[in-house]
């Protein structure tokens, strides 16, 4: 069973691997969409998204931990 710092770790480093992947992703989505969206906007909408998903992470991970005892 993972320690509740090692599931922080974990699912951080995860995300963070996910925010550079999602941010590049937007940068070539969002003009073959005809979406405009200023870089600081598309910074804040990668930044909201990656606060989520380490939170979900962290649940998620918590609740399995807690289930499989």
């Amino acid at each position: 069973m993972q320690s509740k710092k090692y599931s922080i770790i974990e699912s951080i480093t995860n995300v963070f691997i996910g925010l550079i992947i999602s941010f590049l992703v937007q940068l070539a989505i969002y003009p073959i969409l005809n979406i405009e969206v200023k870089l600081h906007q598309n910074i804040i909408i990668t930044l909201v998204f990656t606060i989520v998903s380490i939170l979900r992470g962290y649940v998620l991970r918590r609740f399995f931990n807690k289930i499989k005892k």
